[in-house]
């Protein structure tokens, strides 16, 4: 085997290790409670993983054993692929830039406004049809039930660090001025006008905030959280792909510049 293709099929092997925790990643976001109402999420992480493992085996293979036509198909999709993952990656940012978190006086945690959210976000994910399958996962899962078994007191609640979900979903925006009885028991509010979402509250276990807006917000704004996460590796994966295909296409250039003097 040339020294060329001995560098293509190192590169590609190291390649082939790194794609693991690329998949493993994704895995991990699906089985995260956060996440589990929400199951496109993470398979975007997992396929970029898959691709990028079928990408270094096909360049290892092909480098390995000398396959110039299997070399050439390869730095074709790795091209292909650092063009689709820029796309990605620019779309991506355009679709979750946007955020409707703000703060609230005297919360330590932040509220969320579902118009913050870019409209891309608001037609797909939390469109009627996808969201009757949210709430109901949403209501069966532990994410607001959790915040009881905590035990908080008001003062300690109101200093705590919650999700966007728990947020958004398992209590009434703060300008209602309900009072605090448990994390998801509210009542007598104050400014019952205050906000639309304010007379969908309700202390139903399975109703709490779930119609509201300020929950389709939460979501969104748990989405945006681990796109951000998502967009880190895409990154890495894009950089990775790049240094990859300048240093194969000088190899296999290399290669066919040797084979030509011969």
């Amino acid at each position: 085997m040339a020294v060329s293709n001995n560098i293509i099929a190192t590169i590609n092997f190291i390649a082939l290790i790194c794609s693991i925790p690329i998949i493993f990643t994704g895995v991990w976001l699906a089985s995260k409670p956060d996440n589990h109402c929400i199951r496109s999420l993470p398979w975007p992480i997992v396929f970029i993983g898959v691709l990028f493992l079928l990408l270094a085996l096909t360049g290892f293979i092909g480098a390995y054993y000398n396959k110039q036509g299997l070399l050439a198909f390869y730095l074709f999709c790795n091209a292909a692929l650092i063009v689709t993952g820029i796309i990605l990656l620019i779309l991506a940012y355009i679709v979750t830039h946007p955020s409707g978190a703000y703060s609230v006086p005297g919360r330590e945690y932040d509220e969320y406004r579902y118009m913050g959210y870019s409209e891309w976000l608001r037609d797909h994910i939390t469109d009627p049809e996808n969201w009757e399958s949210i709430k109901a996962c949403l209501a069966a899962s532990s994410v607001c039930k959790k915040m009881v078994w905590d035990s908080y007191t008001a003062p300690q609640f109101f200093a705590s660090r919650i999700s966007s979900l728990q947020s958004g979903c398992c209590k009434p925006p703060t300008v209602c001025g309900y009072q605090y009885v448990n994390p998801i028991t509210w009542i007598n509010p104050t400014n019952p006008m205050g906000d639309v979402d304010c007379v969908l509250w309700n202390n139903d276990p399975n109703q709490l905030c779930y119609n509201c807006d300020s929950c389709k917000a939460g979501v969104l704004g748990n989405l945006r959280k681990e796109w951000k996460k998502a967009n880190i590796i895409l990154i890495i994966a894009v950089v990775v792909l790049i240094c990859l295909y300048i240093i194969a296409f000088n190899a296999y250039k290399n290669t066919h510049k040797t084979e030509s003097k011969k």
